[in-house]
C-alpha cells in the first residue's frame, strides 16, 4: 500500500504542505477562498528543531494504537487507510494519546482529525505530496 513519506533531509521547512492539507480539507474548490484570513487547520504538521524540519502525518500502521484505543469504533481500517467516522467520535481523545507519533489531532469542528490519505477529497496523489516543491514528502509503497 502507498503511504507518505518525508525525506527530512530535503524538507525546507515551508509549511507550503500544510496550507495544501487545509486546502484539500477545506471542501471549497477556490484555494484563495479557502484559506485567506483564516487560521488553517492541517491533518500533517511540520516540527522543527536545529536544522532539521519534517512533516508528521499518519503512518497507518498495520495495528493502529488509535484504533485499538478508540472507544466508539469511530476509527477504522478501510483498505489499509486510517479513516475517521466523524459522527461516531465523541471527543474522548483516547486516540490522541495512543498515538506514538502525534498525528492524531482534535479538530476545530468537533471530533478529531488525522491524514486520510486525500482518499475522500482528492484522490490519486495526497495533495501535501502535489504541493511539496522539493519533493520532500513522497507517495510510494516502500518494503
Amino acid at each position: 500500500m502507498k503511504k507518505v513519506y518525508v525525506n527530512e533531509e530535503w524538507c525546507l521547512g515551508c509549511h507550503l504542505c500544510e496550507y495544501y492539507c487545509a486546502f484539500a480539507n477545506s471542501g471549497i474548490t477556490d484555494m484563495v477562498k479557502a484559506l485567506k484570513d483564516k487560521k488553517i487547520n492541517p491533518r500533517i504538521q511540520i516540527e522543527e528543531g536545529g536544522d532539521v524540519c519534517f512533516a508528521v502525518s499518519c503512518r497507518h500502521c498495520e495495528e493502529p494504537l488509535c484504533v485499538k484505543g478508540c472507544i466508539t469504533g469511530a476509527i477504522t481500517i478501510v483498505d489499509g487507510v486510517v479513516s475517521v467516522d466523524r459522527e461516531k467520535c465523541v471527543s474522548c481523545y483516547t486516540c490522541i494519546l495512543s498515538c506514538p507519533y502525534g498525528a492524531v489531532m482534535p479538530s476545530d469542528e468537533g471530533a478529531i482529525q488525522k491524514c486520510e490519505l486525500c482518499v475522500k477529497n482528492a484522490g490519486g496523489e495526497p495533495n501535501c505530496v502535489k504541493g511539496c516543491p522539493n519533493k520532500a514528502i513522497v507517495f510510494e509503497e516502500r518494503g
